[in-house]
C-alpha cells in the first residue's frame, strides 16, 4: 500500500507539455537555431524520455519513473542556473527616472 504522499505527487509539469518540448524541440527551426547558435545538433531524446516517464507515472504510478522525472527536472534546473545573467540587476532606479525621456533634446533647442 502506497502512502498518501506517493499517491498525490504530480510532475511539475503536464505530460503534454514534454511532448510540446519534444516536438519543438525536433522542429526544422529549432534544428537550425540551435545548429546555428550552439554549432551542434540538439538532443532532444531527453523531452521524449521524461514524456514516457510521466505517462508512466500517471497510468502505473511507477516510482522508477518518478524518479526518473524529478532527477530530470533537477539536473534542467541546475543546468538553467550556471548561466548567468547578461544584463546587472538595479537595487533601486536611476536617479533621474522622473525627467522625460526627451529631456536633452529639448535643452539643445
Amino acid at each position: 500500500m502506497e502512502r498518501p504522499a506517493e499517491t498525490s505527487w504530480r510532475p511539475p509539469r503536464a505530460c503534454e507539455d514534454y511532448l510540446s518540448e519534444f516536438r519543438h524541440c525536433k522542429s526544422l527551426f529549432n534544428r537550425f537555431h540551435h545548429y546555428y547558435a550552439y554549432g551542434t545538433a540538439a538532443s532532444c531524446q531527453q523531452w521524449k524520455v521524461d514524456y514516457n516517464n510521466c505517462r508512466e507515472w500517471e497510468n502505473h504510478r511507477l516510482t522508477e519513473a518518478k524518479d526518473a522525472l524529478r532527477k530530470s527536472e533537477r539536473s534542467r534546473l541546475a543546468e538553467q542556473r550556471n548561466f548567468t545573467p547578461v544584463w546587472k540587476l538595479r537595487q533601486e532606479p536611476p536617479n533621474d527616472w522622473h525627467r522625460p525621456l526627451d529631456q536633452e533634446n529639448q535643452q539643445d533647442s
